[in-house]
């Protein structure tokens, strides 16, 4: 048993759909992704606020089975240690089993001794398994908003 951080979720959807959904970034995670979020060697940045602002770069894209993010840079307001997430890797793992498409979704190296790990368990639990599975089912996530720096 792994101590990353891990959650998965079954859909109807075909893999090609949850494929589509998850590298479709702005859709779940923040209308606010500067970048490439689908080719390999594509790197983006994340920002929300003056919270969280990391930069990804995908390693591994196998339609319909498998991207993993990379994580080049990461800055919290909120922890001590900068360092939490930079080479941590995001996976996403799509599976057929039994006509239903499964979506196994792993942060290597997010790990609960990590002082970010409460936080951020509560906000990909909420990425992934409210705002991803509601884009994969309904066709509408609930990303950040792309306007969401109060006078600034």
């Amino acid at each position: 048993m792994t101590s990353d951080f891990n959650t998965t979720f079954s859909v109807h959807q075909s893999p090609n759909d949850v494929f589509k959904a998850v590298t479709n970034v702005r859709g779940w995670w923040s209308e606010r992704i500067d970048g490439g979020t689908e080719q390999l060697n594509d790197e983006f940045t994340y920002q929300r606020w003056d919270l969280h602002k990391c930069t990804m770069k995908l390693i591994e894209v196998i339609p319909d089975k498998k991207v993993v993010w990379l994580c080049l840079d990461n800055y919290f307001s909120f922890t001590q240690d900068q360092a939490e997430w930079v080479g941590t890797k995001i996976e996403f793992e799509i599976t057929e089993k039994d006509g239903e498409t499964q979506l196994y979704f792993t942060h290597r190296g997010l790990v609960p001794a990590y002082e970010c790990y409460d936080i951020c368990f509560d906000a990909w639990t909420s990425y992934i398994k409210g705002s991803l599975q509601s884009l994969i089912t309904t066709g509408k996530g609930q990303p950040n908003p792309k306007v969401e720096l109060q006078n600034n």
